[in-house]
């Protein structure tokens, strides 16, 4: 089924209303960034905001913490504890699960690298489900999916998996051939694996989730592909998460936002050049037009 403004008009998001609480537009919390990805965060809870999301709350490793808090300012900054390599340390996981009820939506993993103890963090933050709250799991962190499946599970679909074509063959342990042979497939048994939405980003976009129609998003262009862009499309989605929109409705207007924000920078600056973070300020005029 084709992902296009018919099919968001089917299945809004919620509409922003009349009401100047921002805690009634959600509260996100994301964590992640590393030493060497910082700004990761940045672009990540800047996109939650723009959004919709009413508040926001940025947790990352100590050394980089304050830098952060000043980089973003509409944001309160948490420390987490950090290994040798300036990634996540082993014990970030039970940390962060102390503010997890702070917040409505929490987007894990965007700037976290190879050397994060994913499954570790990973572990201590399922371990608290709630009804309430959804998640999005990114970089590093879908990979520390693999083994926890039935903790997955056990968030009733309220987690959205959001891989690339290599982080989906390390989260499937699968044959590379398939992401060329049959992505659509392979997105729907993650979904079904995990009883959760998953897309699955590339040239084009599936978005796959147990009982649904499989979604097709043609893609917002080459020039999506550039440092920063997967953490822009995380916080989206989990600003739209915050705002009470269902996980699967949250997910398809992530990636429609996303792509179509690429579109428009392709059209004004070019095919290839502009930046993670020249998507941002497309965000809410799509959003408005679109909803």
């Amino acid at each position: 089924m084709p992902l296009d403004t018919s099919w968001l008009a089917a299945h809004p998001v919620p509409a922003p209303g009349a009401d100047t609480d921002k805690n009634s537009r959600g509260r996100v919390l994301v964590a992640g960034g590393s030493e060497t990805v910082p700004g990761a965060l940045q672009l990540t809870g800047e996109a939650a905001l723009r959004a919709g999301a009413g508040k926001l709350q940025l947790a990352t490793v100590a050394r980089v913490a304050i830098q952060l808090g000043v980089l973003v300012p509409e944001a309160a900054v948490y420390p987490l504890p950090a290994n040798p390599a300036g990634e996540l340390g082993d014990d970030a996981g039970t940390v962060l699960a102390d503010y997890l009820e702070r917040c409505d939506a929490l987007v894990l993993g965007p700037g976290t690298g190879a050397e994060a103890p994913a499954e570790s963090v990973l572990k201590a933050v399922l371990a608290h489900p709630c009804a309430s709250r959804a998640i999005v799991l990114d970089a590093a962190m879908i990979a520390g999916a693999t083994e926890l499946t039935e903790a997955v599970r056990g968030h009733d679909g309220r987690i959205v998996l959001t891989p690339h074509p290599g982080e989906m063959i390390r989260l499937m342990g699968c044959d590379p051939a398939r992401i060329e042979d049959d992505p659509a497939g392979l997105a729907q048994e993650a979904a079904r694996r995990f009883n959760t939405p998953v897309l699955l980003k590339g040239p084009e976009t599936w978005v796959a989730c147990p009982g649904e129609a499989l979604l097709r998003y043609p893609g917002g262009g080459p020039g999506l592909a550039t440092g920063g862009s997967g953490d822009v499309l995380a916080g989206i989605i989990g600003g739209l998460l915050a705002r009470g929109a269902p996980p699967r409705i949250a997910a398809a207007w992530g990636v429609w936002l996303h792509g179509e924000a690429g579109r428009r920078l392709a059209e004004r600056i070019g095919p290839l050049g502009f930046l993670g973070r020249e998507l941002l300020g497309e965000i809410p005029r799509l959003l408005a037009a679109a909803s």
